[in-house]
């Protein structure tokens, strides 16, 4: 029992992965960190590559210029309306989730302090942690102009970290989603996951009955864990 608990912990602490991005990255060193005021914007470059945390998540941008940012971002009311104005509000983490959860999602452009949505910036606190040099400033703010519209989204293959990192250094990678794979592979390589998916599919069917719904979960999803790892 107390395995099982030391493993529930350490598997719940995975929801924390995203966070662990900054630290991975500070190790790489920065370029130039800075924290944005509540009066003036600080003295940004068109171009630069504009990063800060939001909730679990660490959410990127490019600097346009005139206190505007590119980035791309999940939204679900485009939707469920085509109001401009409403659209172009805020967009809470509420909606971002949903947006996020329906693979809906834009590369629009906002102010500095809408992007920032109450946090710190860190300004091209990336360019020693990726193998290619930065574009020139305005090829890299050119690159994002020309991206600005509705765009598939994907929270591994293609999120707002991939948009940045293809708008300034040609490369679409994301570092966040290398990480969170990599705890995911953890968890099914992790062979306490055999049981606890076992002790739980066995709660289910004491509960519920022995029927398709619990007992084919039971017997499959341990098995295919116990050989995947």
């Amino acid at each position: 029992m107390l395995q099982l608990l030391t493993f529930l912990v350490e598997k719940l602490s995975l929801l924390s992965i995203f966070k662990l991005f900054e630290s991975s990255c500070a190790d790489a060193g920065e370029d130039r960190e800075r924290h944005v005021p509540r009066g003036p914007p600080p003295p940004l470059r068109r171009g630069d590559l504009l990063e800060v945390h939001r909730t679990i998540f660490t959410h990127y941008g490019i600097y346009l210029g005139d206190n505007k940012v590119a980035h791309l971002i999940p939204d679900i009311l485009p939707v469920f309306s085509n109001d401009k104005e409403l659209i172009g509000s805020v967009i809470s983490n509420k909606r971002l989730i949903l947006g996020c959860i329906f693979r809906c999602a834009t590369v629009r452009v906002d102010t500095l302090e809408d992007f920032a949505y109450g946090g710190h910036i860190l300004i091209n606190h990336m360019d020693k942690a990726m193998q290619n040099k930065a574009f020139p400033d305005e090829d890299v703010a050119r690159r994002a102009e020309r991206l600005i519209g509705a765009v598939p989204y994907s929270l591994l293959w293609y999120n707002c970290e991939h948009f940045v990192t293809d708008c300034r250094y040609g490369a679409a990678e994301s570092r966040q989603t290398d990480k969170f794979c990599e705890g995911v592979k953890s968890v099914i390589r992790d062979q306490r996951s055999v049981i606890f998916t076992s002790l739980l599919g066995m709660i289910s069917i004491v509960c519920y009955g022995m029927a398709p719904s619990t007992t084919l979960p039971t017997v499959l999803i341990p098995f295919t864990l116990w050989m995947a790892g």
